[in-house]
């Protein structure tokens, strides 16, 4: 099986799987939830447990050996301590982590220890309570940053805290949200706004990574980090003397395809080559109808082949995608 690796037509060695256990979440945020709400997923829709064990063993053939585990809302799967329990076992993973709005982190942090995990990166748009139950749906803030300061205290790292950035709704708190990396070991990450499925969110004009890192500026000289090989797409900086890391994500500004190395597979059985594209194979169906291993390598292989050179999203009038980031997995 040497030989079998996933290498699109572009040369980009895919080596990186993200899963999408369910479409399910407890938050509604309004850059993810239509303001007319979508039929979820039956039981019978998303995949098994073993169905996505036995998929990621396939990969791992194939030369996966980066996991992330994503939702919906990831933790309010039953059973989810036990999957990612076992899939912390499989021989040939170098990385298994999980995404996670934070809600659920604090009742369940040793849990997630105890099945294998290490890193986390946790959905944080605001420091305002107010703010957080107008982007959230929920009040809940205090609930997530004492979840936060848990995962901390029990060695946790890198915990990554991920802020979307929304023209007109945290703009203003950019700085707050940097400063943290002071008094912190966080990686403090600024990720631009992309249109995807139906939200909340109007379409005003983007709040991009080169404004952010002007505003946060206020805050000291930004100094770059090299990423490492097993880093992801941020550009990496740290202020002088801070315990924690800056990240921005460029997914429009400056887009970072030419080095992606990412498949999706979403809660209901289908993969993506790329997040901003409606391409997707449908392995569930193959699966189910009795496909071999060999069959479903071919799945794997055929959704590579059709892995875009890049993303086609306008930074001044951006398309949207269609299907919705709850269920294709974050």
């Amino acid at each position: 099986m040497a030989e079998l690796k996933l290498i699109d037509p572009y040369n980009r060695h895919l080596n990186y799987l993200r899963i999408s256990i369910t479409d399910r979440c407890n938050l509604k945020c309004i850059y993810c939830v239509p303001r007319d709400l979508i039929p979820r997923l039956s039981h019978d829709d998303i995949l098994t447990y073993e169905e996505i064990l036995r998929l990621v063993r396939i990969g791992i053939k194939l030369g996966i050996s980066k996991i992330r585990v994503t939702g919906g809302e990831p933790l309010v799967r039953k059973g989810v301590y036990s999957f990612l329990s076992d899939l912390s076992r499989l021989d040939g993973l170098a990385d298994i982590s999980l995404t996670t709005n934070g809600v659920s982190l604090k009742a369940n942090l040793r849990r997630i220890k105890t099945a294998g995990i290490k890193r986390i990166n946790i959905s944080l748009d605001t420091l305002n309570r107010t703010k957080f139950e107008r982007i959230t749906g929920f009040n809940l803030f205090d609930q997530v940053w004492q979840g936060i300061e848990m995962a901390m205290e029990m060695g946790f790292h890198p915990i990554k805290l991920n802020i979307v950035a929304l023209n007109g709704i945290n703009d203003d708190e950019l700085a707050d949200m940097a400063r943290l990396s002071f008094d912190y070991p966080l990686h403090i990450r600024f990720i631009e706004y992309m249109p995807i499925g139906e939200s909340q969110i109007g379409n005003g004009p983007l709040l991009l990574a080169p404004e952010i890192k002007k505003r946060i500026s206020v805050l000291g000289s930004l100094i770059p980090v090299t990423n490492t090989i097993d880093d992801g797409p941020a550009q990496r900086y740290h202020f002088e003397g801070a315990a924690g890391e800056i990240g921005f994500i460029h997914a429009l500004s400056h887009h970072f395809c030419d080095r992606c190395n990412r498949l999706r597979l979403t809660a209901r059985g289908r993969l993506r080559p790329c997040l901003l594209s409606d391409h997707h194979e449908d392995v569930k169906e193959v699966m189910r109808t009795g496909g071999t291993d060999e069959e479903l390598m071919e799945v794997f292989f055929k959704a590579v082949r059709h892995k875009p050179s890049d993303h086609n999203l306008a930074i001044q009038n951006p398309s949207r995608v269609c299907g919705q980031m709850s269920s294709i997995g974050g």
